[in-house]
């Protein structure tokens, strides 16, 4: 892959034999963020977990103390008085099954995350096919299957992300913006991490955490010293 002049001038300040202190590689991260539009920094753990196992599967969410930088577009299935509730909260779009139609045959997804009310599932569920390869599949254990649909849109709202692994068993989440101050981005690091450690699987032997590296959009990536997180 061709290397553009500005990312190859920047990867010179990274030494990439090296494992960085989070405050390290959080500033050089920063400095490799010379986009013109703000990059979001990116965290990519490698994990020790064969997903393959259910009882070695990842997935949870997570508030980001500064939130994510982005604005995150809200759709709540749910009925009566939780559709108030919802939009009350600050959900973006609230409905029930008129919206299947729409998502299922009009192709509209101007929205981020899903969260639907648990009697709204059987509804949703319909949409198993459209919603899951994208990733916005309402989830319990990732909070978006809830009756406190308040709480849930208001998380999402102020900086909730959700983690998992993907297929060769890594998590890809954002942390924050090149915008952001290093303490900004060490605070919504450190929560993410604190919770990705919480969660590790008693079925895991070895090593958890294989790699942690931090990354802009377009930027050189900065490996962070896992035995100083664990």
């Amino acid at each position: 892959m061709k290397r553009g002049k500005r990312y190859l001038e920047t990867a010179k300040a990274i030494d990439k034999t090296m494992q960085y202190d989070t405050a390290e590689a959080i500033s050089l991260v920063k400095k490799a963020s010379v986009a013109k539009f703000d990059e979001t920094i990116e965290a990519h753990i490698r994990t020790g977990c064969d997903g393959r196992h259910a009882d070695q599967q990842i997935r949870g969410a997570v508030v980001l103390p500064h939130g994510t930088g982005k604005t995150v577009r809200v759709l709540v299935f749910a009925k009566n008085e939780k559709l108030d509730e919802a939009q009350a909260a600050g959900a973006d779009f609230v409905g029930g099954e008129e919206l299947i139609p729409k998502i299922q045959n009009e192709g509209w997804f101007d929205f981020d995350v899903v969260v639907a009310t648990p009697d709204m599932m059987g509804v949703v569920g319909r949409l198993g096919r459209v919603l899951g390869p994208k990733g916005l599949m309402p989830n319990p254990k990732a909070g978006t299957v809830t009756m406190d649909v308040k709480k849930a849109v208001e998380d999402i709202k102020a900086g909730k992300i959700e983690y998992r692994l993907d297929k060769a068993n890594i998590i890809h989440v954002p942390v924050g913006k090149a915008s952001f101050t290093e303490e900004q981005l060490a605070d919504n690091f450190q929560a993410l991490m604190d919770a990705v450690i919480k969660a590790r699987p008693s079925a895991v032997k070895g090593a958890y955490l294989k790699s942690v590296t931090l990354a802009p959009t377009m930027g050189p990536g900065v490996k962070i010293n896992v035995n100083k997180l664990a």
